[in-house]
């Protein structure tokens, strides 16, 4: 799947991303996570967020974020 990614989201000159490519998808969400707003970061899969947290490129603060989101959304 093809889609045009938003301005303040994806800062490289490619806008376009193939969701279908998986290191295309990875780099997207890493990108969400980290300068997305909440109407993007909402449209995201959340299960999928969860299991590839480990291996997402995060800054630490977003990184220590998203894992206590996780931690504490369960209980």
């Amino acid at each position: 799947m093809i889609m045009k990614a938003e301005s303040h989201v994806v800062w490289s000159t490619k806008k376009e991303i193939d969701l279908g490519d998986p290191s295309q998808k990875k780099t997207y969400i890493q990108d969400v996570l980290t300068n997305g707003l909440a109407p993007d970061i909402s449209k995201l899969d959340w299960e999928e967020i969860e299991r590839i947290l480990p291996v997402l490129n995060l800054p630490e603060r977003v990184l220590r974020l998203w894992r206590f989101y996780f931690e504490h959304s369960k209980r």
